[in-house]
This record gives structure tokens, C-alpha cells and sequence, in this order.
């Protein structure tokens, strides 16, 4: 599965917009909370194993964010409409 860049801004405003903790995501994506505490301390894409970050976005994605590519407008997020994947 080829990872799309994401980055640290766009975990925690997804976070932001699903009202998750760190120990929610940490709940929801299986990945330990002191992993996820590490991996927003820092700025950039997010780093650490491939699996993680699949993980973290695999749970969010679930919660309901879509992942917006850098797209000469600015990478971003947004809630999906109610029915839409």
C-alpha cells in the first residue's frame, strides 16, 4: 500500500475536528499513546514506522476526515459528508 504524505498539522487538525484527545486516536488507531505524544511533538510529515502512520490515518479516515492533498491551495482536511467514504 503506497502511504500519501501527511502531515503533523494534519493529524492534530483532524483531531481538532473530530473533538479526538491524543488518547482517543491512540484508542481508535491502536497506537500507543506515548508513540502518538512522540510523533506530534515534532512538525513535518509524520514520521516513525509506515504501519503507524497507515494506522493513524486508517483511524481517522474511519472517524469521518478526508486527507487533502497539497494541491497549490495547501494540504488540509475535512469531515466527509454522512455517507460518503
Amino acid at each position: 500500500m503506497s502511504i500519501r504524505k501527511v502531515s503533523i498539522r494534519q493529524i492534530k487538525a483532524a483531531r481538532a475536528l473530530l473533538n479526538w484527545s491524543q488518547d482517543d486516536l491512540a484508542m481508535h488507531s491502536q497506537v500507543s499513546l506515548p508513540t502518538i505524544k512522540r510523533l506530534e511533538a515534532n512538525d513535518g510529515d509524520v514520521g516513525g514506522r509506515p504501519e503507524t502512520q497507515e494506522a493513524i490515518v486508517a483511524a481517522l479516515q474511519r472517524g469521518g476526515i478526508e486527507f487533502i492533498p497539497e494541491n497549490g491551495g495547501g494540504a488540509g482536511v475535512r469531515l466527509t459528508k454522512p455517507g460518503n467514504p
